[in-house]
């Protein structure tokens, strides 16, 4: 196995954008400097996950997750740094060199990636069968053609065929050294009770489920015989790369449209998606002839907040959309449904019409969910009163799922309208409705969290006698939050934590001067203070990321900063060269020249101290923010993330001073701050002594140290209760 060289790994890192690598997954609109958009990693109906384009870095506010472009990518993903890495390098078409893996480096490959490559590897497979083998011409391809699939979708989608052999995909794949385990995890192959090996898809042709990455999660594969007693459908198992109910069909295909349109159109097959596509409407997707889960809404609600239902017009069809559309409803997302003519489905509407047909069709025809329901309903109850009042019930339960009130209110309001029922008992009955659906949600909580503790009180009590700390090989995402609690001394947490945060953002920034006329960096001065006092960091989270960074800005800074100068300087003079001759093209006199000039190089000055301090202050978050290290890049997002700016209008007509600003008084404070934490820890370990020893002698030194530690604790908290405090740190203690 190879692993990408460190010159690959800095221009990946270096080209990758944030926004667009986001983008990807999530529907960004812009607010003022940064992003906004749906976070990605739990659910959620306001915008919460912020994306900084200047930073380079994603956070949400409510979960904490986010990051660097290659940490966005292994949350999203669930996959370890390198792959992360080569995703981002195909992204971006960086060829990506390589060096041979360490024996340790190997035992990192995950189980996760063996199963994407295996994936990958059949979905080629089944793509050759389909147009490079005889039976997958004659059968497979023959098959295509009947549906009205052309070159163009069978290309785009990747559909292939299975031959029809047990052993075909599986001999293959073991030729290109593919072992039995990955194949049969992703449900590619089956092991029988006498133990041979077979291939699940055999004779079906193949539609590839891609997820929204663009990678191969999973399979579905369609028979073509008449046999009754063989399943028209084979999809994949769930497995650790696929659960079948967060996944969307043609999401990938779909995303950028659902995106510009700002509409999903969901559909419930394969061929319903390709056929749509097929006719240039390209923002559709299906639940693959699953029911629609949570999961999905909640895919679909990361591009837009409305969705379309096309439903076939057979009763299946028309119930499958009512219980979708609850689900829907209840994520917050706006939606309308369209019934297609009787006899057709979306692929048959698809395959007759044209592009503007289809289109027109849809617009024309989409219809509001309550009108739909009541309609249906309605239609089924007839003149009989209790069951128009069981409609009434029906349709206001599915409202009470609605979260935002005035929605709700609106749709009580159109229902009134259309059962001819007042509108303030509809009201009295929805709260009802809303209050049961609380209490009943409540329940089903405490029901959980009881479960829940029972199980951890029977893994206590089942320890392992051969690991009696019941101990496992603890997920990078669980390290985290025990290094953050598991410290020497917790009290001194939120000290260290404050100057951690100050080596990230200002590491770089010139900071004082020494005696002998250098200038120490805010990294520097904080180190030669914390050594001249011996003292280190006692959280080691932040004592590992305190050394990173050093390590890191010792071996590379000062030619980083070179090299950045002398481009920077390279486009400061180009940005004044194109300057003075637009200058000359529209200036009226030799006395507009001059000024006009004057200001050009006025600006010119601005944009290169400015670009200039902003490379000194970012250089070792984004060093860090992209570390291959889990705990420190998530600190570092963690830390480096701000949630809130302040708007031109506030510092339009007044200077506002920042935190940069005030670093000459905020370093030193944070630093006094830990001294004296530490102070009083062992003041308080003192006190602790002189209440367990008797022994007159010990009493005596302990007094008098105690003496001497309370005056310099009270000398630590005159300063830190000064506004300014600036010179030299003295040595304390």
């Amino acid at each position: 196995m190879k692993q990408i060289d460190r010159e690959t790994v800095q221009r990946i890192i270096d080209t990758a954008d944030i926004v667009e690598v986001v983008s990807d997954y999530v529907s960004l609109r812009r607010r003022g400097a940064n992003y906004i958009g749906l976070c990605p990693f739990h659910n959620e109906r306001t915008p919460s996950f912020s994306v900084s384009k200047a930073k380079g870095i994603c956070k949400c506010f409510s979960c904490g997750k986010g990051g660097s472009p290659v940490n966005f990518i292994m949350e999203i993903e669930q996959v370890g740094y390198q792959e992360a890495l080569r995703q981002l390098a195909k992204k971006y078409n960086i060829e990506i060199k390589e060096h041979e893996m360490s024996e340790a480096e190997k035992a990192e490959a995950t189980q996760r990636e063996s199963m994407l490559a295996v994936n990958q590897f059949a979905m080629s497979h089944f793509e050759s069968n389909l147009t490079d083998t005889p039976d997958g011409r004659e059968i497979g391809l023959t098959y295509f053609r009947q549906r009205g699939i052309n070159d163009a979708m069978i290309k785009r989608f990747h559909l292939g065929y299975a031959i029809d052999k047990s052993n075909e995909f599986y001999d293959a794949a073991t030729r290109k050294g593919f072992k039995p385990e990955p194949l049969i995890s992703t449900g590619l192959c089956s092991k029988s009770e006498r133990g041979t090996i077979y291939d699940r898809f055999k004779g079906r042709v193949i539609y590839p489920v891609f997820g929204v990455s663009g990678k191969v999660v999973a399979f579905g594969g369609r028979t073509l015989k008449t046999d009754k007693t063989v399943a028209k459908y084979t999809n994949s198992p769930e497995s650790i790369i696929y659960r079948k109910s967060y996944e969307l069909y043609g999401l990938y295909q779909a995303k950028q449209a659902i995106a510009s349109k700002n509409k999903c159109i969901l559909v419930e097959g394969y061929m319903d998606v390709i056929s749509m596509h097929q006719v240039g409407v390209e923002n559709v997707v299906a639940s693959s002839g699953t029911s629609l889960t949570e999961g999905q809404i909640r895919l679909i609600h990361r591009f837009t907040e409305n969705v379309t239902v096309i439903y076939d017009s057979d009763a299946a069809g028309v119930k499958a959309s009512l219980r979708g559309i609850a689900l829907i409803l209840a994520e917050g997302l706006n939606v309308k449904v369209v019934s297609l003519p009787d006899g057709d489905d979306p692929d048959s509407f698809a395959q007759s019409h044209s592009n503007t047909e289809v289109e027109e069709y849809i617009a024309k025809h989409e219809t509001d969910f309550i009108k739909f329901k009541t309609s249906v309903l309605l239609h089924d109850a007839g003149d009989d009163p209790i069951k128009r009042s069981h409609v009434i019930a029906d349709i206001l339960k599915t409202i009470a799922v609605i979260p935002n009130e005035v929605t709700r209110t609106i749709y009580v309001a159109e229902c009134s309208r259309a059962l001819g029922v007042p509108e303030d008992v509809l009201m009295l009955q929805l709260a009802k409705f809303i209050t049961e659906r609380i209490e009943t949600e409540s329940n089903r909580r405490r029901q959980k969290a009881a479960r829940d503790s029972i199980a951890d009180i029977d893994k206590t009590e089942s320890t392992d006698p051969a690991n009696p700390d019941n101990t496992t090989d603890t997920p990078a995402e669980a390290v985290t939050d025990i290094v953050l609690v598991s410290t020497t001394d917790t009290r001194l947490e939120k000290f260290e934590r404050e100057i951690i945060r100050y080596v990230l953002k200002y590491g770089m920034v010139g900071f004082c001067s020494t005696d002998d006329g250098r200038t120490l960096s805010l990294i520097d001065y904080v180190k030669a203070e914390l050594d001249a006092e011996a003292v280190s960091f006692s959280i080691p989270l932040y004592k590992k990321t305190f050394e990173t960074a050093l390590s890191l800005t010792a071996r590379s800074w000062e030619s980083d900063y070179s090299a950045f100068i002398a481009s920077l300087g390279q486009t400061k003079e180009k940005m004044i060269e194109d300057g003075l001759e637009e200058i000359r093209a529209k200036a009226a006199s030799v006395a507009d020249v001059k000024a006009l000039e004057t200001a050009l190089r006025s600006r010119a000055d601005d944009y290169y101290e400015a670009a200039k301090a902003d490379f000194t202050d970012e250089y070792i978050e984004k060093l860090l923010l992209s570390s291959p290290d889990d705990e420190i890049r998530r600190l570092t997002t963690d830390l480096v993330s701000e949630k809130y700016t302040l708007s031109k209008v506030h510092t339009k007509y007044a200077k506002i001073e920042t935190e940069r600003d005030r670093l000459l008084e905020l370093v030193p404070r944070a630093i006094y701050a830990l001294l004296d934490a530490i102070l009083k820890n062992s003041i308080d370990d003192i006190e602790k002594k002189l209440h367990e020893t008797t022994d007159h002698a010990e009493i005596t030194d302990l007094l008098q140290e105690y003496m001497e530690k309370q005056n310099i604790h009270q000398q630590f908290a005159k300063v830190l209760g000064e506004r300014t405090i600036t010179g030299k740190l003295p040595r304390r203690f």
